[in-house]
């Protein structure tokens, strides 16, 4: 792989580019763009008939789309691998189709005039370059931000010859598909673990053998000997507490803080909040927990954090068992959504929570078993943040010809 850095640019409507590049209108003849179309609501179904359908951000994954919606009927249909965009607020998000589907009129589709993947892939890269660019033509102040066909069509966009437009592609396409691979190898990860929780502690299976005891708390039989408790008999829990706002900074002073769900990712935290002050910590290998609306989210705690008021932070030895038992029984945390301005769940309700308590010899034995599972999802966790990170670095040098793709 070779790479220059440019040194002659000349200036164009969208800012500089290497002088022998183009500028040329999205709509230029060398894309083609459909609008979506909504179907009336009652062709719709969840049960995989018919087109699977997308009506706007709500459907959007990391990189693809992932929709559990359809509709049997159908104005407008994105081909597989073209781009969405949003067309209505928010603005701008970017999403690649894997599949023929159904778009709505919140989203517009954009692929090249012969579909080819890699071109498609250029022009994904190229509009996530020009992200706030669009956002902002949008926001016309109206109550409903949103971008016609014709803002589209005439929409500049950096253009250096085909040859090029597909080593930037591949290039970033790269940083990409790493982060699908160690997304797709978490989930696999996670049901492993989860299958096995489920063997261990819901169906018994290497307990079969043992005598079997009826529990009216649980209003089933479990094995002899072991127990229920609460929360609190297995994991030490700190409740968040928010410094003052003039501790925060976006710098890297101090840790990281996280204050809910915002700040919360598929398996770990993200955050670029940081405070200097702080007053309730998080420990790595804690499992956090949204304890205001929305109650019950997980995570895990990757390295120390500042806990706000809308996380809480369970600490245990048998940390996986923890997870897994709340994430296979979520509804009871989800059950202190009471409906008020501020659903929330108090340290007294979170220590109070029942939870079946095998012994302690059996729990160490799961916890060897599956920890190293854990410990590979976080692993890649952080692999994908690095590789965002390099990803999103590199974006804006290469579709706007600063960094040079000379050769592969």
């Amino acid at each position: 792989m070779k790479f220059r850095w440019e040194t002659e640019f000349k200036e164009t409507e969208i800012g500089k580019i290497p002088k022998d590049w183009e500028v040329k209108e999205l709509g230029n003849g060398n894309f083609k763009i459909i609008m979506g179309q909504s179907p009336p609501s009652k062709y719709y179904n969840k049960e995989g008939v018919g087109f699977p359908f997308v009506q706007g951000k709500a459907e959007f994954g990391e990189l693809y789309i992932k929709t559990n919606t359809y509709t049997t009927k159908c104005a407008k249909v994105a081909p597989a691998f073209s781009v969405l965009i949003t067309v209505r607020a928010p603005v701008g998000e970017l999403n690649i189709t894997k599949e023929e589907l159904c778009i709505g009129r919140g989203v517009a589709a954009i692929l090249s005039k012969d579909n080819d993947t890699t071109k498609n892939k250029f022009i994904y890269y190229v509009l996530k370059g020009l992200k706030s660019y669009i956002e902002a033509f949008g926001d016309r102040g109206t109550t409903y931000d949103s971008i016609t066909k014709d803002d589209l069509e005439n929409l500049q966009i950096p253009y250096p010859l085909p040859e090029e437009q597909t080593r930037i592609a591949t290039v970033l396409s790269w940083f990409d598909d790493l982060i699908e691979n160690k997304r797709k190898q978490n989930e696999i990860l996670e049901k492993i673990a989860m299958a096995i929780f489920k063997s261990w502690f819901i169906d018994f299976e290497p307990f079969q053998d043992e005598e079997f005891v009826y529990n009216e708390e649980l209003d089933m039989e479990i094995p002899k000997g072991w127990e229920v408790g609460e929360l609190k008999n297995i994991a030490e829990i700190i409740m968040g507490q928010s410094p003052p706002s003039k501790y925060y900074n976006q710098e890297g002073r101090g840790l990281p803080f996280i204050q809910g769900k915002g700040q919360f990712g598929r398996y770990t935290p993200h955050t670029d909040t940081y405070s200097t002050q702080i007053s309730k910590m998080a420990k790595p290998l804690d499992i956090l927990v949204t304890v205001r609306a929305p109650v019950g989210e997980l995570n895990i705690a990757d390295r120390e954090y500042v806990i706000g008021r809308g996380v809480a932070a369970l600490r245990s030895k048998f940390w996986t068992f923890l997870y897994a038992y709340l994430k296979t029984y979520n509804e009871v945390l989800k059950s202190f959504e009471r409906g008020t301005t501020f659903d929330a769940i108090t340290k007294p309700e979170l220590e109070s929570i029942k939870i079946l308590l095998p012994p302690q010899l059996i729990l160490q034995r799961f916890h060897s078993l599956i920890e190293p599972i854990f410990q590979k999802i976080i692993n890649n966790q952080k692999e994908i943040i690095v590789l965002k990170k390099i990803r999103d670095t590199l974006l804006p040098q290469l579709v706007f010809g600063r960094l040079r793709v000379e050769g592969l």
